[in-house]
């Protein structure tokens, strides 16, 4: 065991861990981002492509938008109006959202292998795909009056992405297309802000037919990997360490290195294994609210700050009870990130759960990556089809 500064006793796991910490930190931001465990070997690591470049390299027509939260972030979403085969189709076409998750942005539903990727599988499907990037990603890192170099800029948490990001795109989106309601899909992180904005907005609750949620975070109790140590340390601990700016940062130069490194023979195995001890463990699946056990806004340290932000001491519950979104959930068995353990205690407060399927053999990234993804995407096109 051992003791920080505020007097805390940690695991003695922890200090083990921040040798992995330091040494991913120049790596994660690029791993996590860019899945280059999904890298093909005639992918040229000094191409540095952007979301519209992707989308149009690989076929499909694609616009690029910007919206600015109320409280200033400039976010970037992108748009597949339609997949490469089905342009004749009349319009309006179903809405998709797609929220992508913690330390990613939203190349994430684009680089599974060409006919196994969400965004493209639902643009062939019919569908009017929008792609959101949350403030602070490589693609958001812009605001009316801040800079990326102010800590201010970096004052945020999932709670303002919730009650400002979500429901400026979403409203956007609205008045771009005409449709009233759409359709939301989130990952971890990505379905963290749907249910906290769905069960405390129902300006914004109202525009959603149906929340599927792939590896839900709500309730973090019961985390088994190796980094989610990491969660455990005193918010101080971490500021020290990180700094109070961003962190796990996508950066050209990290990248091209890390491709570099990533795509070598030998050391492709070392990256999936990084990328395993966050997520748990696929072998044959892999396709080359922390600290708290209930669901509330972000702790922001010291009861000072909880008072300026909530007017109370701690943060304020989140009643997902309230939230009445059809809502279909997916768990993988070997998620040491979102365990069964948590997951069996949020389901019960979903009062509208039209669908639940757990996958024994799944990680968190799975969902993303794995190359059977496609079986939980086509599901999703099904429900869909079956709640208009």
């Amino acid at each position: 065991m051992w003791t920080s500064s505020r007097g805390t006793s940690c695991p003695s796991g922890i200090p083990m861990m921040w040798l992995f910490i330091t040494t991913t930190c120049f790596l994660c931001g690029t791993l996590s981002v860019s899945g280059l465990i999904n890298l093909e070997p005639e992918v040229n690591p000094e191409v540095w492509m952007s979301i519209s470049e992707i989308i149009t390299y690989n076929g499909y027509p694609s616009e690029e938008h910007e919206v600015t939260s109320e409280d200033g972030y400039i976010l970037s979403v992108n748009r597949i109006p339609h997949g490469r085969r089905n342009a004749h189709l009349k319009d309006p076409r179903p809405v998709v959202y797609l929220q992508h998750a913690l330390f990613a942005d939203n190349a994430y539903w684009l680089e599974n292998y060409s006919n196994g990727s969400l965004g493209f599988l639902l643009a062939d499907a019919g569908y009017d795909v929008w792609m959101g990037n949350s403030r602070g990603n490589t693609w958001s890192r812009r605001h009316k009056t801040l800079s990326p170099a102010d800590e201010a800029f970096w004052a945020f948490s999932f709670d303002e992405m919730a009650k400002y990001d979500l429901p400026g795109i979403i409203n956007f989106i609205v008045n771009k297309t005409g449709q009233e309601k759409l359709y939301f899909i989130g990952h971890s992180l990505g379905t963290t802000i749907g249910f906290v904005a769905f069960s405390t907005l129902p300006e914004v609750a109202r525009r959603i037919k149906m929340n599927f949620a792939l590896s839900p975070v709500v309730s973090f109790k019961y985390p088994t990997g190796i980094f989610t140590n990491f969660f455990l340390l005193p918010s101080s601990s971490i500021k020290k360490f990180f700094g109070t700016k961003g962190f796990f940062l996508e950066d050209k130069k990290r990248r091209d290195f890390a491709i570099r490194l990533c795509s070598s023979k030998i050391l492709r195995l070392l990256c999936s294994e990084f990328m395993f001890l966050w997520a748990g463990a696929d072998w044959k699946n892999i396709n080359m609210l922390y600290r708290s056990s209930e669901f509330r806004a972000y702790d922001w340290g010291d009861e000072t700050q909880n008072m300026q932000h909530y007017n109370q001491t701690r943060p304020p519950r989140y009643d997902l009870r309230a939230m009445n979104v059809p809502t279909a959930v997916w768990v993988g068995g070997h998620d040491v990130l979102v365990t069964l353990r948590d997951v069996a205690r949020v389901l019960p407060q979903i009062r509208n759960l039209q669908y639940f399927q757990l996958l024994p053999k799944w990680n968190h990234f799975d969902f993303i990556w794995g190359l059977d993804a496609p079986v939980v995407y086509r599901k999703i096109i099904d429900l869909m089809k079956e709640n208009p």
